[in-house]
């Protein structure tokens, strides 16, 4: 079932967990957001039937015990899982990290700004960008606050 402006958010920090909500509540307030805070929760949740698909997954890389880049594999292993739209959202700069993450099929690779105004500006754009590409419409048809 495709729940229609369901975000998946896997991050286990508190902090940006709190970032995220804060943005996504001012810049898309209809947008139903689930937290998994740890990335081994996150496939079982992805493959129960019962659940609705998210239309976006936005994964941090920097987790312990199955982090991000894992994670990613273990997605696209599944066939269930292999349409899912998946953001790594990170505060890493690493470009071996980026490529590593684009071969294991990540969609977008995204640096999160420490600055909040830009954190908020950042995310609200990939949020318009993915769940327009999930709607089938361009992104500038997203309806915005």
């Amino acid at each position: 079932m495709n729940s229609d402006g369901l975000i998946l958010v896997v991050e286990d920090s508190e902090e940006d967990t709190e970032a995220i909500q804060r943005a996504l509540s001012r810049s898309h307030p209809s947008l139903h957001v689930e937290f998994a805070p740890r990335g081994d929760t996150v496939v079982p949740r992805l493959l129960d039937p019962h659940a609705p698909t998210p239309d976006l997954v936005l994964l941090d890389l920097n987790m312990p015990g199955v982090n991000g880049l894992t994670l990613l594999s273990d997605l696209r292993a599944h066939a269930e899982c292999a349409s899912l739209t998946v953001v790594v959202f990170t505060s890493s700069t690493s470009s071996a990290e980026e490529d590593a993450c684009y071969a294991a099929g990540a969609d977008s690779y995204i640096y999160k700004p420490v600055n909040f105004e830009l954190f908020q500006t950042v995310l609200r754009g990939a949020v318009d960008f993915w769940i327009a590409q999930a709607d089938g419409r361009p992104a500038a048809e997203w309806p915005t606050p």
